[in-house]
């Protein structure tokens, strides 16, 4: 018991400087594997040093982020659950006792037993959306966690560039409007939105479908 107090009080120590907590082979066996444990831990396995030129390591810890941000910081937060990270640079080791030969990966190591195959989170299939996330740790903890994502400005920051730009341009040249009413630039803008529409970019954006997927016939990604 005492050996419990103790790392769960670690633990909490840690998250309370920083939302997700950085572990190396030995934080990570005497934390996340080592009993007791009465808590569940989630870890992301990632390489995400310059060197290692994974784009999509960073992408995902920005969404990692922000899921832990919303649990360190909402009203149902508790010592039940951490979230905590594993780079291959500082826990190597780690990845050859988990026979781990890809990142990101994201492994819910639950507060009794081994983990279990849906203890490890399909990134191909599903992405890895804070929301998805969530979601999942949701069905393996019962923690609900409801994600709060920072403000981000820059579309309205665009939009109100875009329309002092077109201001500008129709007051520097108030005398002459006819180019409103040529029927080529319409013709040329219209075409740019049906290209743009067709080509995939717009159904990306409303779906955000993964950066990758298995073939169910072949598993092949």
């Amino acid at each position: 018991q005492n050996l419990l107090a103790e790392k769960v009080e670690q633990l909490m120590e840690w998250s309370s400087r920083r939302s997700v907590i950085r572990t190396n082979g030995d934080k990570f066996r005497r934390f996340v594997k080592a009993p007791p444990r009465n808590y569940s831990v989630i870890v992301m396995f990632t390489a995400l040093q310059p060197q290692r030129q994974c784009s999509v390591c960073r992408q995902a810890n920005e969404e990692y982020q922000v899921l832990a941000n919303s649990w360190r910081y909402s009203s149902a937060f508790s010592n039940k659950l951490f979230f905590t990270i594993v780079d291959y640079d500082e826990g190597a080791d780690v990845f050859q006792q988990l026979n781990m030969n890809s990142a990101p990966t994201f492994m819910h190591f639950p507060p009794k037993g081994k983990p279990k195959r849906a203890d490890t989170f399909d990134l191909q299939r599903i992405g890895f959306a804070a929301e998805q996330l969530a979601k999942w740790i949701a069905d393996r903890t019962d923690v609900h966690i409801r994600v709060f994502r920072p403000p981000n400005y820059s579309g309205t920051i665009a939009l109100a560039l875009l329309v002092s730009l077109v201001g500008g341009l129709l007051y520097l040249r108030r005398n002459n409007l006819e180019f409103i009413y040529n029927k080529t630039g319409w013709a040329m803008a219209a075409l740019c939105v049906v290209f743009a529409m067709t080509s995939g970019q717009m159904w990306n954006h409303i779906r955000g479908p993964p950066y990758a997927h298995k073939n169910p016939q072949n598993g092949q990604v």
